[in-house]
């Protein structure tokens, strides 16, 4: 399959843009698309020039979620090749999760199966109003375990188990509800709600929006210990003394423009 299924753009700004460019299958992916979005993704994240990730589906829809016809090929494969198969989904929510640069999920139409895995482990989420979700599937024999962790901790348990079990559709209006996205706009609004944010995003430094990421994971769902009041304390101690974080501290005194804002 041609890399074209995955679109890689960066702008000026040092926005990068990667989209599901899979229309005609409602951008639905399969194993080559799962190692190229993982690529991706994890090419911005080591690019410097890269400042915030915005993930997208080109077409009516934001992605079906996994190809029908590759999870047919699945079942002719053997525990291990399936194991490894698994084990490359796995790894690309993983990048998107663990991405050091701020990331966006631009979605429109549906978000179904392992899309909304895709949207979960996003920072952040913007749909339009006829955005519909759905975690479809046991209605295959399946469950949603790739994308379980991720889903479970945006949803809480409560509501996985409802919307696991059920498999009923989400309506845009209900993500919002359930934190499954920040914010629904309708479909002409929504370049521009994704675009609020990005320039938001832009106005922080680089630096500490990554340790914000970092701090996030690992406060998230631990008691404050011992060990956890230790990393904080070390990691305000070296934001403060860092490059950046002098340039910024400076900047708001002298009453100018972080270096890292282009004007």
């Amino acid at each position: 399959m041609s890399t074209d299924a995955v679109r890689y753009e960066t702008d000026a700004r040092g926005v990068t843009r990667i989209t599901l460019n899979r229309p005609d299958k409602r951008n639905a992916f399969d194993a080559d698309i799962i190692k190229a979005l993982t690529d991706a993704v994890n090419r911005a994240s080591d690019d410097p020039a890269c400042r915030v990730i915005v993930l997208a589906g080109d077409g009516k829809h934001f992605s079906a979620g996994a190809d029908l016809n590759w999870m047919k090929h699945t079942a002719t494969l053997t525990a291990d090749e399936n194991r490894e198969d698994a084990r490359a989904l796995a790894g690309m929510l993983q990048a998107i999760d663990l991405s050091p640069k701020p990331t966006i999920a631009r979605v429109q139409g549906a978000a179904f199966g392992g899309a909304v895995g895709l949207v979960c482990a996003c920072d952040m989420a913007i749909a339009t109003e006829d955005a519909r979700f759905c975690l479809s599937e046991a209605r295959l024999g399946l469950a949603p375990a790739a994308i379980g962790p991720y889903v479970v901790r945006v949803l809480g348990a409560r509501q996985a188990r409802r919307y696991f079990l059920t498999t009923e559709e989400i309506s845009a209006n209900h993500a919002v509800d359930l934190d499954l996205i920040h914010e629904m706009v309708a479909a002409e609004q929504l370049d521009d709600a994704v675009n609020n944010l990005v320039e938001r995003l832009l106005k922080n430094s680089p630096q500490a929006l990554g340790a914000c990421k970092e701090l996030i994971a690992r406060t998230g769902h631990n008691q404050p210990d011992e060990e956890l009041i230790r990393y904080t304390a070390d990691l305000i101690a070296h934001l403060r003394t860092s490059d950046e974080g002098q340039e910024g501290l400076n900047a708001f005194l002298e009453k100018r423009s972080p270096s890292w804002i282009q004007e």
